[in-house]
């Protein structure tokens, strides 16, 4: 088994149900999980992807990985799995977010209500730069929701830093204002910075954006994050940055090694400025 161990950080190329079965209950202050959707197809697109779409941001590339061909019985099974083990391992006092869209989210919303997880808040992240629609036979779909979870019962322990997220503005963002309440749509564009991609590149590969305000509204200082679906490593290094302890585990090994270089980047990069 492949691992990257630091200080701060944890990664490995593992399963997540088995890495995660090998920590103890309440190990964790705060989970965030962009599992397979089931939203790939195989059917074969006429897409010249040399035309560039303008103010989008580059090429667009049509969804087709092997890892997010699911059925529908397959994503409601994998739910309940890696739902129970969140369950059994985020403390009452902490939180899970989980990334979800049509393809996915009914599956979740009910393996949380069969497992008793209750759902705080389901955030939808508008994409105002949203994958154009290529058949034309749908409306184009400019959202993914963001479901807030939480583990501790009726006594609702979970953290929430109602005052930082109040009082911050985020650039770019149209909808929010400093000193007003942070509202259920959140309106980050999908594009990712250079330095996100200096190494390479996920297909589904969330903004840093998103995951730090996730980490402003839920995160502890000196917490520990759990990230099952590792990717390449973007919420891993979210929560280095907001000073936060991180495990992950990434089954694919492409994305394990673009995951780790990345974090090795940042890592270094923090100790650099120690030194300035």
């Amino acid at each position: 088994m492949s691992e990257l161990i630091t200080n701060k950080i944890q990664i490995y190329l593992q399963d997540a149900l088995k890495g995660m079965a090998e920590h103890e209950e309440n190990s964790f202050d705060l989970a965030i999980c962009d599992p397979p959707y089931g939203a790939s197809s195989t059917k074969k697109w006429n897409y010249d992807s040399e035309k560039k779409k303008k103010g989008f941001g580059g090429d667009w590339k049509m969804a087709g990985h092997e890892w997010d061909l699911l059925s529908g019985h397959e994503i409601f099974q994998f739910c309940m799995a890696w739902l129970n083990e969140l369950k059994r391992l985020v403390k009452p006092s902490g939180s899970v977010w989980i990334h979800a869209t049509y393809h996915n989210a009914g599956f979740v919303n009910v393996a949380c209500q069969l497992l008793g997880l209750e759902i705080i808040n389901e955030v939808v992240w508008y994409k105002r730069n949203a994958f154009p629609n290529l058949a034309k036979r749908r409306l184009t779909a400019s959202h993914e929701s963001i479901l807030w979870v939480h583990t501790g019962g009726k006594k609702r322990e979970y953290i929430f830093n109602y005052d930082a997220v109040k009082a911050a503005s985020f650039k770019g963002d149209m909808l929010k204002e400093a000193g007003k309440q942070q509202r259920t749509v959140w309106d980050i564009p999908n594009n990712k910075r250079k330095e996100e991609l200096t190494f390479g590149k996920h297909p589904t590969q969330k903004p840093l954006r998103v995951i730090e305000r996730i980490l402003m509204i839920a995160g502890t200082k000196e917490g520990k994050l759990l990230v099952p679906f590792a990717g390449s490593g973007t919420e891993l290094i979210a929560g280095l940055n907001y000073g936060m302890q991180g495990v992950g585990y990434e089954i694919n090994e492409e994305y394990f090694d673009l995951a780790k270089r990345r974090i090795e980047f940042e890592e270094q990069k923090i100790k650099n400025q120690l030194f300035v």
